[in-house]
């Protein structure tokens, strides 16, 4: 199979819903599928689905037929890193924090979240989600002794960029910042931002055009 590396972000970001729709095939007890009906489904070219599907693939799809449902969905969950257990932290046990820590959904993307972190001293000591909530003291100590390499922020933005630094400090090699604020670290650590006001903007420009 082709390395991750070959893959660029907006095939990876692709990869997630084409999955999505092969586990419903498979339910339905279809066992292969074609590029242009994963193209139809989500308004892609063709040419742009099987060059999607020709870099995940192991196997070459079959000319008029297409491609083995149950082994493409491996290569996909394979590439994805699905098939790996990921621990990460959370820190900032807000409303936004509760939610995910509750939420079951993670393990099914290889992700867990073993522990949260907080300064407010009434959270400290608590188990939110079945996880524990830790003092904000102590993450940096406990990323570097469990080998914690991925931190999710969730606190106001105007603490977002010293949690940053102390994750940096911690060994972490990738943030998942839900914080409404540009983060300054290393080129050799990966930020996914999760930026409601972006795509709020978008939004609004959308309807502008479409009612105006």
């Amino acid at each position: 199979m082709s390395s991750v590396k070959e893959i660029s972000k907006q095939a990876m970001q692709r990869l997630p819903y084409y999955l999505q729709f092969l586990k419903r095939l498979e339910e339905k007890g279809e066992t292969v599928v074609s590029s242009p009906l994963i193209a139809e489904k989500f308004g892609l070219k063709e040419i742009q689905v099987r060059k999607d599907l020709a870099i995940v693939s192991s196997v070459n799809g079959k000319p008029r037929i297409g491609f083995e449902i149950s082994k493409l969905i491996e290569d996909m969950e394979e590439v994805l890193g699905y098939n790996e257990k990921n621990e990460t932290v959370l820190i900032g046990v807000g409303s936004l924090g509760t939610a995910l820590l509750s939420y079951k959904g993670f393990n099914y993307y290889g992700l867990n979240i073993v522990a949260a972190f907080d300064s407010n001293p009434d959270k400290v000591g608590t188990t939110v989600g079945g996880k524990p909530v830790l003092s904000i003291d102590a993450l940096s100590g406990f990323c570097k002794e469990h080998g914690i390499h991925i931190g999710i922020i969730t606190v106001p933005l105007e603490h977002a960029q010293s949690v940053a630094d102390i994750l940096i400090n911690s060994d972490i090699k990738a943030i998942w910042n839900f914080a409404p604020t540009y983060l300054t670290t290393p080129s050799s650590i990966l930020v996914q931002n999760e930026s409601m006001a972006a795509s709020l903007a978008i939004l609004s420009k959308h309807l502008k055009e479409k009612l105006h």
